[in-house]
């Protein structure tokens, strides 16, 4: 896959919550500095985490807003909106970065206010 082709599918199984699925597209050696997560290594490790994703959210949404690719890298604005099973709505407006290499994401980086997690994650 080339690089747009790996960013719409993140958001396509992201969207769907095929979070298994969702983490092949990384590299088993990938690096991620998430916003709430921390600085995460390892595709192993990521899927971990995932995990407990839909535990968190019974819905989640990452809707993609404006998309720019520049050859292996990508920046995509886009807006969040997750409902816990509690029913606490998240909203927020996220800036991710992409950096693809071989037809996998080998760096990525999310930026956006915290705020709005603070009821879901207790930070």
């Amino acid at each position: 896959m080339n690089t747009r082709e790996v960013v719409d599918t993140y958001y396509r199984l992201a969207n769907s919550g095929e979070w298994d699925a969702w983490c092949d597209l990384f590299a088993i050696d990938q690096t991620m500095d998430e916003q709430l997560a921390g600085h995460v290594e390892g595709r192993e490790t990521l899927r971990e985490m995932m995990k407990g994703f839909p535990e968190m959210y019974a819905s989640f949404a990452n809707v993609p807003r404006h998309v720019v690719v520049d050859g292996e890298q990508a920046a995509v604005v886009s807006d969040i909106t997750g409902t816990t099973h509690d029913g606490i709505t998240v909203e927020a407006k996220v800036c991710n970065y992409f950096r693809v290499t071989g037809g996998l994401i080998s760096y990525f980086a999310n930026f956006h206010d915290s705020v709005p997690f603070a009821a879901v994650t207790g930070k």
